[in-house]
């Protein structure tokens, strides 16, 4: 507890450091939609309106980003994808521009993707999730394996999910001072930087750009409401995961960035322990979200592995 105090402290001195800096507020969001010629578009499920987006034919996928993330996360892989697939990502209730529930729970994420699914007609589709959004594919793969065709989890949350495992700014963000310290824009800004270049390994990715896309779904007034009542609910054990995942059926590849700070590379090796018959691929000099660093490589391989 002191430790989390101190670091409140030390984020209210950096605020009033760096407010001529960062107190301006964040260009309007979703040019990169316009630009890929993607409609969003919302659906209301189990109460929330969820946003998501739709492009392409063929086998579905379904996308799914990590924590205070959202679409954007996956850019750069939807056209691609959507050459030769039905391509669906979606905002994760608390997160983008979906709803913010005060009592959100990890529970209701599984729940929301199952149901987009029946909203569009989807039968089965092959889940690609990144960070959290790696646990929300892994929970459904293993609770329906009717649903899913193919796993792919990108440096994906399951052996750290109690608050003592998880990343400090994470913890930060959901104390419950973090809203009374974190209200003014100069450190929304900040920690939305500090966030992103610990989870990138390349900072040259940290963009402007990149900075105003995550702090304007991040500046919603309920985000950090619903952040709190999520890491609340996240509490199952490591032993839990893996009894989990030993009921994944669907073949699932294990992707990693090599330079991952968030989560260890040996995180990895305990999912394909976990999981019969998937496999590993580690890109090297890549953090915590390989589909923006590397975009390209990660493409590659989602279609070499939804092809195969």
């Amino acid at each position: 507890m002191k430790r989390l105090v101190a670091a409140f402290v030390l984020l209210s001195v950096l605020g009033l450091v760096a407010l001529e800096r960062y107190d301006r507020p964040p260009l309007p969001p979703g040019q990169w939609l316009r630009t890929l010629g993607l409609e969003e578009r919302f659906a209301t499920l189990h109460g929330v309106r969820v946003r998501y987006v739709r492009a392409g034919q063929g086998p579905a996928v379904v996308l799914i980003h990590g924590l205070a993330s959202s679409i954007y996360t996956w850019k750069d892989e939807i056209p691609a994808l959507a050459r030769e697939h039905e391509v669906v990502a979606l905002d994760l209730p608390g997160f983008g521009w979906s709803g913010q529930p005060a009592d959100l729970s990890f529970d209701l994420y599984p729940q929301v993707v199952v149901a987009l699914m029946d909203e569009l007609g989807l039968a089965r589709a092959s889940l690609v999730g990144n960070s959290l959004g790696g646990a929300v594919a892994s929970v459904v793969a293993a609770r329906q394996p009717e649903r899913v065709d193919r796993l792919v989890l990108i440096d994906a949350v399951g052996f750290n999910l109690r608050a003592a495992d998880q990343p400090v700014l994470v913890r930060l963000a959901s104390h419950p001072l973090a809203e009374a310290v974190v209200s003014r824009l100069p450190l929304q800004r900040l920690l939305v930087t500090l966030g992103l270049r610990q989870v990138f390994h390349d900072d040259t990715r940290v963009t402007e750009e990149r900075v105003n896309e995550y702090l304007a779904a991040a500046a919603r007034p309920g985000t950090l409401a619903s952040l709190r009542s999520l890491a609340a609910s996240l509490h199952p054990s490591p032993e839990d995961t893996e009894d989990l995942l030993r009921h994944v059926a669907a073949p699932t590849l294990v992707v990693w960035g090599g330079e991952d700070a968030w989560i260890p590379l040996a995180h990895a090796d305990r999912f394909v322990g976990a999981i019969g018959g998937s496999r590993k691929v580690v890109l090297p000099g890549v953090g915590h979200t390989p589909q923006e660093e590397k975009p390209e490589e990660v493409v590659r391989l989602l279609l070499e592995f939804l092809e195969g």
